[in-house]
């Protein structure tokens, strides 16, 4: 993803699934289509639960990024 624009950033740092996962669709929910979401997590189970539930969504990550033990997830809304 050569550019980073994000329309809304999510912290979840802090919190552990199910709480990234839950906190993410709500706020996809919110989002009009073509969005872009940060999600910031240093929960290990966020990543892929989120990438499960956008294989059923229809929503894609666009770049899973990590910095020490941070994942940073771009997610577009479709």
């Amino acid at each position: 993803m050569a550019e980073k624009i994000q329309n809304t950033v999510l912290d979840v740092r802090g919190e552990k699934c199910p709480y990234p996962f839950i906190r993410t669709k709500w706020q996809m929910d919110k989002m009009e289509s073509g969005d872009i979401l940060k999600v910031i997590t240093d929960d290990s189970e966020a990543p892929y639960n989120i990438d499960a539930w956008t294989k059923k969504s229809g929503d894609e990550i666009k770049e899973l990024e990590m910095e020490g033990s941070i994942f940073i997830i771009y997610l577009k809304k479709n």
